[in-house]
């Protein structure tokens, strides 16, 4: 269904807004994006995407957080990248490009809208229109780091420093459950538990249910930084 004219009016507006690269694009590229765009919303926790399943699109994320994540036989899962607001997910992209499946789940963290553009529209403006691949390219290079730097923190670095590191960026008071914690760092719960009682024991944090407190910063940050 084609949007109204004002809906559509509203969706270009913060499609310039979230996305300056889309800034460039010709007028009838954003027409484009915004008619032929499937709009969704979801709930927390709904499943975007899974392993294993063909890709029906590039979603442009307009509020709201996506996890992207690998998830295991044992039942473990490793948290990739995250796409916020703004920005667009490089693992549908990859599998556009390549047509393949998808190799890794997608899952909204928190209420998402965003604007799914179909894939044959995906593939014409990246032929057609510059601002258009230079989003995707661009984001290709700023995922492809992130990625990077997991993959050297989990093989260069000791847990209880990713641990201590991961405490510092989710600021004080962290709400969140060993379980959580250990899902971000790839780990099991009785493991980050395990260093979380280390920790309160040098007086470095203190720990209550789905809540840590940071009592020494400076004592994590030295951890953190090896």
């Amino acid at each position: 269904m084609t949007p109204s004219p004002d809906s559509a009016s509203t969706t270009t507006a913060a499609l310039q807004t979230l996305f300056p690269a889309l800034a460039d694009a010709a007028p009838a590229s954003l027409t484009r994006i915004v008619e032929h765009g499937i709009h969704r919303k979801v709930r927390a926790g709904t499943i975007l995407f899974d392993a294993h399943t063909p890709c029906g699109g590039f979603p442009l994320v307009l509020s709201g957080t996506v996890k992207v994540l690998q998830r295991y036989p044992n039942g473990r899962e490793l948290p990739l990248y995250r796409v916020r607001p703004g920005e667009s997910c490089l693992l549908s992209g990859s599998c556009l490009l390549g047509h393949s499946d998808y190799t890794a789940s997608g899952i909204a963290e928190t209420d998402v809208e965003l604007l799914i553009l179909p894939a044959t529209d995906f593939h014409a403006l990246i032929a057609s229109d510059e601002a258009f691949r230079h989003h995707v390219f661009n984001l290709f290079g700023e995922r492809l780091a992130t990625v990077l730097s997991l993959v050297e923190a989990i093989a260069y670095q000791k847990l209880d420093q990713r641990l201590a590191a991961l405490l510092l960026a989710k600021g004080d008071p962290v709400h969140a459950t060993h379980q959580a914690l250990a899902d971000e760092l790839g780990s099991v719960r009785e493991i980050v538990s395990r260093l979380l009682r280390s920790f309160e024991d040098r007086g470095w944090v203190d720990v209550a249910r789905e809540r840590i407190r940071i009592v020494d910063r400076a004592a994590l940050a030295a951890l953190a930084q090896g």
